[in-house]
Parts: structure tokens; C-alpha cells; sequence
């Protein structure tokens, strides 16, 4: 049961803190994740993601930095001894992150149980070239401190914190140094990783739709699209032509494991008004000439939310259980933050971890 608790605060926290914005074009995000013994998960694991795509990994037990995509392997290609590096860089990341996470024990006066601290850190870069960086960090799933950008210093989300940030920075160096690092490194850092993904993270991959019916607990018809990239999508439905506004729940666009995108939306009908009316949904993608029509037939459609769609191909994914075990993984998906006074950030992160063309240092964690 107490496993059970901590995955739960985990998920809660990757679901509340990051929401990623359409004005965004490219984002860089790492989360680290410590567990204190006593669960079968790593004591520490680092995911880097870049717009969303998880590119780098890391954890205590394989104590080695693996690159995730085709485009981080190629790095290598013009720096042989980068992802070397990169390991001894991020077994010091480990050590100095385990004592951050003694120190916020200490702070708390928390002894045994099994507990995570988690941090989110990196930048964002808009269409019209300005940025954003953002630095969180949160205890058994629940906020514990973040950065503030604007002064460089830290903002405690709840008064045992206040205590802990005067132990653990008492003169502002880390804040000032991560305030530093998050406007211009963390920013350059993501333009050289896009110049090495672009031919990737371009690519136009149309969307493959189906149509199921479900009937608890009340009628509904969804419309699910999978395959897609880029992330960008749009999916309404119409009724005898007409757009249909009421009684519409629209999903959250979440990743698949091939780095291409998924969406579904949700339209309560009563079973009745499928006999007398038309319904189509609509998908527009920017990999499509044209919008992707879909009709809702009810002798034709997916009965109870079954594989064989109005579209071929598409296999309707268990989300629930892929987002849970994704994150308990530290495979880390755009993430939503809760309306608190703390610092939103909003993208996925990035940063220090794949410093290109800059020499080791010892950043203060």
C-alpha cells in the first residue's frame, strides 16, 4: 500500500506542473526522480526530453547515459568521447542530488518510509524568439520549492521550506547561478540540440482515426487519432454539417513510444440521435491536404471501444496504465500546473545535461 501511495504522489506531481503551449516552438525539460530504497525502482533517475521526445536517459543502476533517438546518437559523430563525458557528469549529478535529498529529509524530520524528490528544470523558446526557463522541485508529489526567474531567488511552496532553502542556499548561489544557466545556457543548449534533430522534429507523419462506441456510463461515440507528428492537432465533430460545441470532451494529446503523437475527443449522443442525424468528426493535421473525415455509422463503428475503427491500422492504446508506467519510469509527458501561487513553469524541460562544446563544471544543485 505504501508503494502503491508513492507512485500515486508521483503521478500527481508530472500531472499538475507542466502544461506545454501552442506559442511554444521548441522546448528542452529534464526531470530527475530520487526514491528512497525500498520500493523496485531506481534510487535515481534522470529523462531528458526535447519537445516532448525523450532523448537521454539515466539511472543508478545502469550508471551510464544512453541516448534515445537517432539524432542524440549522431552527436557522437563529431565529439567521440561526448556520451562518456556525459556519464561522469551525471554520476556527480546523482551524488550531489542524493545529498539535496538528505538535506530536505533532515529539513523535514522524515525518518524511513519510502519517499521521492523530484526536480523540473529547463527552457522554453517561443515563435517570436523570446524564452523561458523555469526550476521546480516537489516532495512525495506535492510542491516543495521553485525558482523565481525574475529575482533569483527561491519560493518555498509551503513553510517547512523556508527553513530548508535558508540551510541549503543560505547565500542565493545556487538560485543565481540556475537563474543565470536557464536564460542563456539552457537557451543555447536548445538551439544546438534542434540544429541536430531538425531533419526529425519537421517530419510531417499523417494521422491514422477510428471511431468506437461506447455505452457506460452514459452513450458516447469517441474519435481517436494516433501516428501523428508534429503534436499539433485538431478534432471537432459536426452534426448534419453543423459544428458541435455541447456535450464534447477533448483529451490531452499524449506521446506514443515511436516519438509520434495520439488525441481523442469524446461526444456524448443519445443512441437515438445517431438513426436521425449525421455525425462526422473532423481531423485536420498539418501533414493532411485536406481535413480526415470520419462518419459515424452506428451499424459501422467500433462497438466498446474495440481495434478495428473506421480507419484501418489503429489500435486504441490503454493511455491509464501507458501514462503510469511511463512516469514511474521517468519516461516524463507534457504535464499540466495547478492554479497555485507558485512559479507555473510551462514546457518540458532541458539543460545541463548534454552541455555542447562547454567545458565540466561543478553547477550547484
Amino acid at each position: 500500500m505504501e508503494d502503491s501511495s508513492i507512485i500515486i504522489k508521483v503521478l500527481h506531481f508530472c500531472t499538475v506542473c507542466l502544461f506545454l503551449p501552442s506559442a511554444v516552438t521548441h522546448t528542452l525539460l529534464y526531470l530527475y526522480t530520487a526514491v528512497r530504497s525500498g520500493i523496485n525502482f531506481s534510487e535515481f533517475s534522470a529523462v531528458g526530453l526535447m519537445d516532448g521526445e525523450q532523448c537521454v536517459y539515466y539511472d543508478s543502476n545502469i550508471t551510464k547515459m544512453i541516448p534515445k533517438t537517432e539524432w542524440m546518437q549522431k552527436i557522437s559523430t563529431d565529439d567521440p568521447d561526448y556520451w562518456n563525458r556525459e556519464t561522469q557528469r551525471m554520476r556527480h549529478r546523482q551524488d550531489q542530488f542524493q545529498d539535496t535529498v538528505a538535506a530536505v529529509r533532515k529539513s523535514l524530520n522524515i525518518n524511513g518510509g519510502v519517499h521521492t524528490l523530484q526536480r523540473m528544470y529547463g527552457c522554453e523558446l517561443y515563435d517570436d524568439g523570446t524564452t523561458r526557463g523555469y526550476d521546480q522541485y516537489a516532495y512525495d508529489g506535492e510542491d516543495f520549492i521553485s525558482l523565481n526567474l525574475t529575482t533569483g531567488t527561491w519560493t518555498a511552496a509551503k513553510p517547512q521550506a523556508v527553513m530548508f532553502i535558508k540551510v541549503w542556499d543560505p547565500k542565493g548561489a545556487k538560485a543565481q547561478y540556475w537563474q543565470s544557466y536557464l536564460k542563456s545556457d539552457c537557451i543555447d543548449q536548445l538551439r544546438k540540440f534542434v540544429s541536430y534533430s531538425r531533419e526529425t522534429l519537421e517530419r510531417k507523419v499523417p494521422p491514422t482515426a477510428s471511431v468506437f462506441q461506447k455505452h457506460s456510463p452514459s452513450p458516447e461515440v469517441v474519435c481517436h487519432a494516433t501516428g501523428f507528428f508534429p503534436k499539433a492537432v485538431n478534432i471537432t465533430w459536426r452534426k448534419d454539417g453543423e459544428d458541435v460545441n455541447e456535450d464534447v470532451e477533448l483529451r490531452e494529446t499524449l506521446p506514443n513510444q515511436d516519438g509520434s503523437f495520439q488525441k481523442r475527443s469524446i461526444l456524448k449522443v443519445p443512441a437515438e440521435d445517431l438513426q436521425k442525424h449525421t455525425y462526422t468528426c473532423v481531423i485536420q493535421h498539418s501533414s493532411l491536404k485536406e481535413e480526415l473525415v470520419l462518419y459515424v455509422n452506428e451499424q459501422q463503428i467500433t462497438k466498446d471501444g474495440g481495434s478495428g475503427g473506421w480507419k484501418t491500422g489503429v489500435v486504441v492504446p490503454v493511455v491509464v496504465v501507458a501514462v503510469l508506467v511511463a512516469v514511474v519510469a521517468g519516461v516524463f509527458i507534457w504535464i499540466k500546473k495547478k492554479g497555485s501561487g507558485v512559479q507555473s513553469p510551462q514546457v518540458q524541460t532541458g539543460a545541463e545535461l548534454h552541455p555542447l562544446n562547454t567545458p565540466h563544471s561543478d553547477v550547484p544543485v
